[in-house]
């Protein structure tokens, strides 16, 4: 029950963890991560083929960015309502036309309108992740549990040049579409099994007014440290192609068999600081000043000689902003009761999603004008600014969450 706004028992009436719906999150977001990438990995084909520049591709990226952004929290409230099961199944649905759909673009509008409809769907992984972590594992448990489902997407951004290339080498950047389109259809049938029984009746939940989560600090802490700080995961995951294939004229095929090394670092990352805040418990300030320092090597990255350093650099960096994401939320599911564990996954995300969308385009301004260097610095600023609101706006929130296990609004 809940006394002046703290959960006093946060462990759910049921006391059995269950992790198959947590690996099937772990899935879904390996698909959307191999859906969103796909775009990125065939970027230099692509953009010869239809004859687009750095910029207006910066200007596609956005589009899924923006929907993302609004698609995020709008799932995140609809998944506290509805439930994981139906609300996954719709939204799964949703991104996996809009992903076979981009096999009939043509150019800029087609391409734009097709990312923008697959953003908004693939909103819901995230809030589906953390609402399904919530129902269905214990506290002590979740870090771990967190671990997996959100490492589906960095797994996802891993291994898809593996899978895209060799597909689009046989059946052209068009098929590689379709085949994304036929990863999600097998997903939903899969979940049909598997999200059986996930939506729990939880006694111990409750919900806050909406004012007092938008208006209290430890909100727009978690907004700085995961929406602001984490954006450099963005520039590396959809430029790195581009980057490297300007830099060092390496090939699609190339690129296709060493695009996995960045996101790499992200995968390991989320279970190295999963397991890490589930055994020291809630040491924000120190590790996310950890997360911050091992970011920093991005500034400097095209400085670095050759394409195997430039890899390592992009490999640090993203295990670093990884810290961030998986701190930030285990941060705000202490902060903040479950039954808004959907909403909040889905505004961090959300607004990660919304810089992101806003950088992208002077990104690929910068990469259109061979403004490598100063691009990675602006970059860069991104982690250094979200920590220092973070710190500055989590301090009442830390000590209450440090003196005892309890929800702390």
């Amino acid at each position: 029950m809940y006394h002046r706004g703290l959960l006093l028992n946060p462990r759910h009436a049921d006391n059995g963890d269950r992790w198959l719906p947590a690996i099937s999150m772990w899935l879904v977001s390996l698909i959307s991560y191999i859906d969103r990438n796909t775009i990125a990995i065939l970027a230099p084909v692509i953009l010869r083929e239809t004859h687009l520049n750095a910029e207006q591709y910066g200007f596609i990226i956005s589009c899924f960015s923006v929907a993302y952004m609004i698609g995020n929290p709008a799932w995140g409230l609809i998944l506290d309502r509805w439930g994981v099961r139906r609300g996954m199944t719709a939204a799964v649905g949703i991104w996996t036309l809009a992903s076979a759909a981009h096999a009939l673009a043509t150019g800029f509008w087609s391409f734009g309108i097709a990312r923008a409809v697959l953003g908004a769907g693939e909103g819901a992984t995230f809030p589906g992740g953390l609402r399904t972590v919530t129902q269905t594992l214990s506290p002590a448990r979740r870090g771990r549990g967190l671990a997996i489902a959100y490492s589906g997407g960095s797994l996802g951004a891993m291994i898809a040049p593996l899978v895209v290339t060799p597909v689009a080498a046989a059946f052209g950047w068009h098929g590689a579409f379709v085949f994304t389109g036929l990863l999600g259809a097998a997903w939903l049938v899969f979940w049909r099994i598997a999200g059986s029984g996930v939506d729990r009746t939880v006694k111990s939940e409750a919900h806050l007014p909406l004012t007092r989560i938008w208006t209290h600090p430890a909100f727009w802490a978690f907004m700085a440290a995961y929406g602001v700080a984490a954006m450099p995961l963005g520039l590396i995951l959809y430029d790195s192609s581009l980057y490297l294939n300007a830099r060092f004229n390496w090939t699609q095929s190339t690129l296709g068999y060493l695009l996995w090394i960045p996101p790499f670092g992200w995968e390991v990352g989320y279970f190295v600081w999963g397991f890490v805040v589930d055994r020291l418990g809630p040491r924000f300030r120190s590790l996310m000043l950890v997360s911050l320092l091992l970011s920093l090597p991005l500034a400097w990255m095209h400085s670095l000689a050759t394409g195997p350093m430039v890899l390592g650099d992009m490999f640090l960096t993203m295990f670093g902003l990884s810290g961030f994401v998986v701190l930030s939320i285990n941060y705000a599911t202490r902060a903040f009761p479950p039954g808004h564990s959907g909403l909040l996954a889905g505004i961090g995300a959300g607004s990660w999603g919304a810089i992101v969308a806003l950088m992208m385009p002077w990104f690929g301004r910068l990469f259109d004008h061979s403004e490598y260097a100063a691009a990675f610095r602006i970059a860069t600023v991104f982690p250094i600014g979200g920590y220092m609101i973070w710190l500055a706006l989590s301090g009442n929130t830390i000590r209450r969450i440090t003196r005892s296990t309890l929800y702390s609004i």
